[in-house]
């Protein structure tokens, strides 16, 4: 069949091809079709700038959690027992990752900071001479606030700049993930505005990499050796 001379039929294939309904067989023949012939190409490419717009206003939508446990079993491998962790273990085993980000935090905390102070925002404080700073995340890469520590006053200010709505029963928890231990707390976070805590003397970038924040009942975690919450959001804490 020569299907360069039925339009119809290759404007159908090239729509359910792109929307990922051509499957097995009939998608595998149409793949190979599109190496030989430009006007099955020239058709998906149209498809795809008419739907993949369409993407970018679908929310995500995370897989189901059998998703990965029938992967597994179909492909024959043998999973190991699954054993529920502290938060804090799978942070340190991308902590070579935040100490790549190192450099990168500082700089895009820095830029930050001078935005919210061109657009006359509530300022924050400049970093002492020896401080520190870190710029918190969440999921999606989103700048949630800005924490600087001056190490010579003992002080950790706290700037949410992406206010949180949270509820009434609930606290944000700011906590210091050290290299070894549980984390610590730090104080607790207004949903938005500034707020200043205590700075531990060992609070250094040395020893605690890395700072998260949970959403914890009113007034903070119930267990005093760690968090109970989910994180909110987390960042590199880094040496100026």
């Amino acid at each position: 069949m020569d299907i360069q001379t039925k339009p119809a039929l290759i404007d159908k294939l090239a729509a359910e091809y792109v929307l990922g309904t051509l499957k097995g067989g009939a998608r595998r023949r149409f793949e190979s079709l599109l190496r030989r012939h430009d006007v099955l190409r020239l058709a998906v490419a149209e498809w795809q700038d008419r739907l993949h717009p369409m993407a970018e206003l679908a929310p995500a939508v995370p897989p189901p959690a059998a998703l990965w446990p029938a992967i597994e079993a179909k492909l024959g491998l043998s999973a190991k027992p699954q054993h529920k962790r502290p938060f804090w273990f799978e942070l340190r085993e991308d902590l070579s990752f935040w100490r790549g980000l190192g450099m990168f935090s500082t700089a895009a905390a820095l830029i930050l900071t001078s935005l919210l102070l061109t657009k006359q925002l509530q300022p924050v404080p400049a970093p002492a001479a020896s401080s520190y700073i870190a710029m918190l995340s969440n999921d999606q890469a989103q700048p949630i606030a800005v924490v600087t520590g001056d190490a010579p006053g003992g002080r950790l200010t706290v700037k949410v700049v992406a206010p949180q709505a949270i509820a009434a029963d609930k606290s944000l928890e700011l906590w210091a993930v050290p290299k070894e231990g549980p984390p610590r707390s730090l104080g607790l976070l207004a949903a938005d505005g500034s707020v200043s805590l205590a700075l531990p003397a060992n609070a250094t970038p040395q020893s605690v990499p890395l700072l998260a924040v949970t959403l914890e009942p009113k007034g903070g975690s119930p267990n005093p050796n760690g968090p109970t919450g989910p994180i909110v959001f987390k960042g590199a804490w880094v040496q100026i």
